[in-house]
């Protein structure tokens, strides 16, 4: 989420509202179809985020390259093997998810081996940074397409509300130095509206607690991953992480708040807290 709260010329909001339309509307078809249209979508976002990581970091590209093979072979190879997309557990419970750690030393593996190659310890953080939580999406998604609708509608009523409510209220700056256009009355608002539609989306598709009623809690989550994000690029000295999206920036700024909003869910489920 670059600078979600920060103002915006007109023409820019119509592209933002045009291609944000776009962008959900691609999501959540893959999502209802599943499978291997869902897989690649994840592999196609953590590629473009990867690459935006190694052009942010001033890695030459073929190094960003390299680490989209890498991906493709933990998010589509590995995860078939672990996470058959045509197969799932009778009862989904906690140790439906244990696979999940062979996949992470399979990340893990892949990350140090990029390291390597391209002799920069930052591609190995990248590369875990955004792996993981891809692997993570494919491993709940693969539980429940319900679960992957909820945490996207959560994150983007995050988004949404925090940036309504910064526009509207103002008032004192939430991280100046890091992010100095976000406001404690967006992460307020962003802190409401994602419980509400949490559980509103929980009650829709008949997921159950806990997620009936921490969509608040993840609305933190979601922007304490915007905040990391942001004190990334202030490091990198850019404003957005690429340009792939008009109107968002990049990939990058776009899912910042849903990754660690996907690890906390799969926490969730492989701690065994889902009673649903």
């Amino acid at each position: 989420m670059s600078e979600a709260e920060a103002p915006i010329a007109r023409s820019d909001l119509s592209t933002r509202f045009v291609m944000g339309v776009v962008m959900v509307a691609v999501a959540c078809l893959a999502i209802y179809i599943g499978g291997w249209v869902f897989r690649f979508l994840v592999l196609a976002g953590a590629a473009v985020m990867l690459l935006e990581w190694t052009d942010m970091h001033r890695v030459p590209r073929i190094w960003g390259y390299v680490g989209g093979l890498f991906l493709a072979l933990s998010l589509l190879v590995v995860s078939e093997m672990l996470f058959p997309a045509d197969m799932m557990d009778a009862a989904i419970g906690a140790a439906s998810f244990v696979p999940a750690w062979t996949g992470f030393g399979v990340v893990l593996g892949l990350a140090l081996l990029l390291g390597m190659l391209a002799r920069r310890t930052t591609m190995v953080g990248g590369y875990l940074y955004i792996a993981i939580p891809a692997f993570a999406l494919l491993a709940v998604n693969w539980a429940w397409f319900g679960l992957t609708f909820w945490m996207m509608l959560v994150t983007w009523a995050t988004d949404i509300f925090a940036y309504f409510a910064g526009r509207s209220i103002g008032g004192p700056k939430l991280a100046p130095r890091i992010s100095p256009n976000k406001t404690w009355a967006g992460l307020a608002g962003g802190f409401v509206g994602a419980a509400v539609v949490g559980a509103l989306a929980a009650s829709f598709f008949d997921i159950g607690a806990p997620f009936l009623y921490i969509g608040g809690l993840m609305a933190l989550i979601a922007q304490a991953g915007d905040l990391y994000e942001s004190w990334l690029k202030r490091r990198a000295g850019v404003k957005d992480s690429g340009t792939s999206l008009p109107g968002h920036g990049g990939a990058l700024d776009r899912l910042d708040g849903l990754l660690p909003v996907v690890l906390a869910t799969f926490l969730i489920l492989v701690g065994g807290l889902w009673t649903g």
